[in-house]
């Protein structure tokens, strides 16, 4: 069966079946930016339907209580080489966690428990080794804040200003909507097939590290900007790159004629995050290669391009683009084993 008929039947994510599937448990990826949080999102995708007040507090709760990690991971993470890929830290990390955790019970429950738990840690993991390879201590969580917030604060050791924060938490929702090739397609699967959550996520972010780059297209999209510098380099940049067989970074025939909605929504965001952090340069040459792109190869912009460029003006090093991708990733990922019955099912997925 093609990948074409694979979409149709559902045996695919959504996510993975072109630029028309924007849509996650039946709402648009444009309206759950609009009105709902990152938070709301995981639950959607964990429970099937969107949360009232009250299931959206009471997840919360437990999520925030659980965001600081145990000591003996905090430690193991402090033992790492410098020169440890963060990815590797992090599956490190989730493997650390999946020990402390008692087997058993199997049920969709507990699962779900168990996939907040990584949930909630993700972001204190990924801030620690930030901070760790930049010589900097732990920040401690901040149970008040929400989880986009939280993760910056906790990897820079203050709140950015709101629009920073917004700007990320709508990434994080785009990127959970997002599959880039074989990497989503193959996490599906991993994650469908092991129905143990620590085991299919550490698995899942094997999987997605063995595509190209360690730290992805997003930051080979930074390379390609440090490169022209300035966008009058955009076009002869591009022409000795296609001369050269080199692979343009962050671009793709996927995304149709009229590109990928998402991609508009992320490049607004990283204007907002380019006026704040005297970006406008980087805004300049993103959309000048953009262009030259398209009147040469008629491609648009994948969502890679945008949030590369957006993580680095916030002040994330590239190598950091992985981590946060599998943080947005993980309620997607988990909900094959810890969702509704329907979504644990090989001819259904998280997407409808």
């Amino acid at each position: 069966m093609g990948d074409a008929a694979r979409c149709e039947t559902g045996q695919l994510p959504q996510a993975a079946c072109g630029p028309d599937a924007l849509v996650l448990r039946g709402h648009s990826i444009e309206e759950l930016c609009r009105r709902h949080s990152f938070e709301e999102v995981a639950y959607l995708l964990w429970h099937g339907e969107l949360p009232t007040r009250d299931e959206i507090f009471a997840q919360n709760r437990a999520e925030r209580a659980q965001r600081a990690i145990e000591p003996a991971i905090a430690a193991a993470i402090a033992d790492q080489p410098f020169d440890a890929h963060p990815m590797d830290v992090l599956r490190t990390a989730v493997a650390l966690l999946g020990a402390s955790d008692p087997a058993g019970d199997g049920s969709p429950a507990a699962n779900r428990a168990r996939a907040l738990r990584l949930f909630a840690a993700l972001p204190a993991i990924i801030a620690m080794d930030y901070r760790r390879r930049h010589g900097l201590g732990a920040v401690m969580p901040r149970s008040h804040l929400s989880y986009a917030a939280n993760f910056l604060c906790m990897t820079f050791g203050k709140v950015p200003e709101p629009q920073i924060v917004a700007a990320f938490e709508a990434s994080l929702i785009l990127c959970a909507g997002h599959a880039a090739g074989v990497s989503a397609v193959t996490s599906h699967a991993v994650t469908t097939e092991i129905t143990d959550v620590y085991s299919a996520v550490a698995a899942a972010i094997e999987v997605l590290d063995s595509q190209g780059p360690r730290y992805g297209a997003s930051g080979a999209v930074v390379e390609t900007m440090n490169e022209i510098a300035i966008p009058d380099n955009a076009r002869p940049w591009l022409e000795e790159a296609l001369a050269n067989g080199r692979e343009i970074m962050g671009f793709g025939s996927w995304a149709g004629k009229n590109g990928d909605p998402r991609v508009r929504r992320m490049r607004a965001a990283l204007g907002r995050i380019a006026a704040l952090r005297s970006g406008q340069g980087v805004l300049e040459v993103h959309d000048a290669l953009a262009s030259a792109v398209y009147e040469a190869k008629g491609l648009h912009p994948s969502l890679e391009y945008p949030v590369g460029l957006a993580y680095r003006l916030i002040g994330f090093d590239p190598p950091t683009f992985g981590p946060i991708f599998v943080a947005a990733c993980l309620p997607a990922w988990t909900a094959c084993i810890a969702g509704p019955p329907a979504a644990n099912s090989r001819t259904r997925e998280v997407t409808e």
